[in-house]
Order: structure tokens, then sequence, then C-alpha cells
């Protein structure tokens, strides 16, 4: 299995528009970070959890040049707006990209999106499969992915377990029996937007404490605000086996 971080944003992006910090005024590349994605390559396969606004320019500067399915953690703008993309592999690959997620954020995507779900057939437009999932282990293209069901406020998002590797955002809660399927993992994803805590995201030391509790061999922390700090100063303040992740970054389990 390959992993690569294809953004490591928040909702805004790093930097932010208008912004005048020292991350946003930063020439350090890891400052620089697209909204949340990751490509999962395991058995031949391409996945992506989550299509964004970057979502184009991600798969240009990995030259990404298949993908077999999209996984959605949530139905929000930032994991989601780049979803018209996908036509591109239609062309390349002459499939209906088949979509997973939760029925509410299919049907959520049928609303945005609504030309791509029209029976007009106008040329161009997204061809795809919808898969219903819920809170229990499915097969995409012959891989087991189990979903891992969190809290983002009051907002039910599915975080996802491949092998030995886990991704997790957008999260501030997540029970003692979804950590029990976390366990066991090499690699821990999670969200840490800032150090101060928020009403929808895990601060950086809640995440810190979540991946002390299930233990995996690596951390890496996602979906980071330009108010978390710098990478380089961040990064001297973790335990040796939790890294900041930052765009581009890749590893292989």
């Amino acid at each position: 299995m390959k992993v690569t971080f294809l953004g490591t944003g928040t909702s805004q992006g790093v930097p932010v528009i208008g912004c005048e910090c020292e991350v946003c005024r930063s020439l350090d590349y890891r400052d620089k970070r697209l909204r949340v994605s990751v490509l999962v390559e395991v058995d031949g396969k391409s996945l992506i959890i989550d299509s964004g606004p970057d979502f184009r320019q991600q798969m240009l500067r990995e030259r990404v040049k298949r993908l077999d399915a999209v996984l959605f953690t949530h139905e929000h703008k930032d994991h989601t707006a780049g979803l018209d993309d996908i036509r591109a592999f239609n062309f390349l690959q002459h499939i209906d990209m088949p979509l997973y997620a939760d029925q509410r954020v299919l049907t959520q995507l049928q609303q945005e999106f609504s030309y791509i779900f029209t029976n007009s057939n106008y040329p161009g437009v997204p061809k795809v499969e919808l898969h219903p999932i819920q809170n229990e282990p499915f097969d995409v293209e012959g891989i087991t992915v189990t979903p891992i069901l969190v809290m983002h406020h009051r907002l039910p998002v599915y975080g996802f377990r491949i092998g030995d590797f886990t991704y997790i955002t957008d999260a501030n809660f997540i029970s003692d029996v979804e950590k029990e399927k976390i366990k066991g993992s090499k690699v821990v994803v999670v969200n840490a937007l800032r150090k101060e805590p928020h009403i929808s995201h895990f601060s950086l030391s809640e995440a810190l404490a979540m991946l002390e509790e299930v233990h995996p061999t690596h951390g890496y922390l996602t979906h980071i605000s330009h108010l978390l700090g710098q990478h380089r100063l961040v990064e001297q303040e973790l335990p040796a086996h939790v890294r900041l992740a930052y765009d581009g970054l890749s590893f292989t389990l």
C-alpha cells in the first residue's frame, strides 16, 4: 500500500486569503496546504478519500492517471467541491466512477451536482455510480474498507481503515466502540486544527491524546490551519512517532 497526502489544510487552505501571519507568509513548502484529501494505492487499485475544491490541482501534481473509486467522509464543500473533475477519469478509463458515502452525503451530492444526475445526457457531464455505505465493512474493487464513525460537532462523519492504515478527518469525538476499530493500525492519520480547543475539530493536544490511546506505530496530523503554527516549529513539539503531514508526503505500508 502507498499513501499520498494530496492536501493537508483546513477548509480555507494555507495560506489564507488576505492573511499576513508568519505561517501564511512562510516560504516553507510544507506550510502550503491545499484542502484535505488522500490517495491510497493498494493491490493495483487507486482510491481517493474526498475530492475537495483543489482536486484537479492535486491530480495534476501527483500525475494520477487512474482512479478506481472516491470515498467521501462527509458532505462539506472542502471535501466534495471538486467532484466535477472526475469526468477526466470517465474519459480515460471509459467507466462510471464509483462513489462511496453515507446516504445522507450521496443525497447532498445529488442536490449540489444535480446536472450529473439528470436524464439529459449532456456531453461532458461526469458519470458516477452511487454506493451507499453504513457503519460496517464494505468492498471496493476487492479491497475491504472499514468505516469508523466519528463526530464533527453534531455531524456524523466517516473515517476509513484500509488494512493497517486508518484515516480520520473533521472529528472532535470518537466513541470507545469506534476506537476499537482503529487499534492495531500501523499508521493513523487524524485531524489537528490548531492548539486552542475548537467546537468541531480536535486540537493538537486532543489529537495527540487520541493517538496515544490507539497507539499506532506512526501517527500523522492533517486538516491543519494556519493557527497551528509553522511546520518546522510544531514538529519540534511532537513525539518521535508523530509527524505533521504535508502536501505531497507519501509513505508505503
